[in-house]
């Protein structure tokens, strides 16, 4: 960074500017999923990647948060080795790796089931981290 740069803007500064930008439900969504996902690892990493996607990390990805004209997306890059008794995951179940959750307008999300799925999937890049 030069002396007269400006500064930069954090991950979570600029997951809270998509937020507001898309101003309709996926912004809801995003933003309610966003608190889950804080409430159940309050450790969590908030970083921002690929030109503009919301990613949750500790010890690794858990979940990335895409915004698309029709669904918001969060797709757990270890998905497929986690444990989904409730069943939310309904996208990309056909990979080896990966597993998502298309949330569209209306939904909702079983808070205690997705909060079960992020500790989960932080157990899980924590095992493989050691």
């Amino acid at each position: 960074m030069t002396k007269n740069s400006p500064p930069q803007e954090t991950a979570s500064q600029l997951i809270d500017a998509r937020i507001s930008e898309l101003g309709d439900w996926r912004g809801a969504m995003l933003a309610h999923v966003r608190a889950l996902i804080r409430q159940a690892d309050p450790d969590v990493v908030e970083e921002w990647k690929w030109r503009g996607v919301p990613v949750w990390s500790h010890d690794g990805i858990i979940c990335t948060g895409e915004t698309y004209k029709n669904v918001v997306k969060l797709t757990f890059a270890k998905g497929a080795s986690l444990d989904d008794p409730s069943k939310l995951f309904n996208a990309s179940l056909d990979g080896n790796l990966r597993r998502a959750l298309d949330l569209h307008a209306g939904d909702h999300i079983d808070a205690g089931a997705f909060k079960a799925l992020i500790r989960s999937a932080v157990k899980l890049n924590r095992a493989k981290a050691r």
